[in-house]
């Protein structure tokens, strides 16, 4: 399994969206490295959803239930689609992970602005634990 975060506007679409809706087609990324972290998700990897703007913090937890498929209104970009899978008990703001050593080499501190990245696995597991 591998494991993601995927950052949203929570005014365009929020971890509460995905509740409710109980999957989403992740679409509207249009950047060409994030655009291939779509195409190396896989069917049961798991994302962070990470709400950014104002909040800038981990939310909760989604499945990837679709692998990379041509997005429907624009074939040249990827979607996949996902489920929720759990909100976490705090979320985890993007301070406290900037603080915290053991995440110094995350990509969400080292290159913020990319909207669909890899997470290794060490890392998933600190931000869940710091969540608690």
């Amino acid at each position: 399994m591998n494991y993601w975060l995927l950052k949203t506007e929570p005014g365009t679409f929020s971890w509460e969206d995905l509740e409710r809706d109980k999957k989403a087609v992740w679409d509207g990324v249009r950047n060409f490295q994030a655009r291939n972290n779509l195409k190396a998700m896989k069917k049961g990897d798991q994302a962070f959803i990470y709400h950014s703007g104002d909040d800038k913090a981990v939310i909760g937890i989604a499945e990837i239930i679709k692998e990379a498929y041509p997005e429907p209104k624009d074939k040249d970009w990827i979607a996949v689609d996902l489920k929720p899978l759990k909100k976490l008990k705090s979320s985890v703001a993007l301070g406290i992970i900037k603080k915290d050593k053991r995440l110094s080499q995350m990509v969400l501190v080292r290159n913020s602005r990319l909207s669909v990245q890899p997470v290794k696995k060490e890392e998933f597991d600190w931000v869940i634990e710091l969540s608690q």
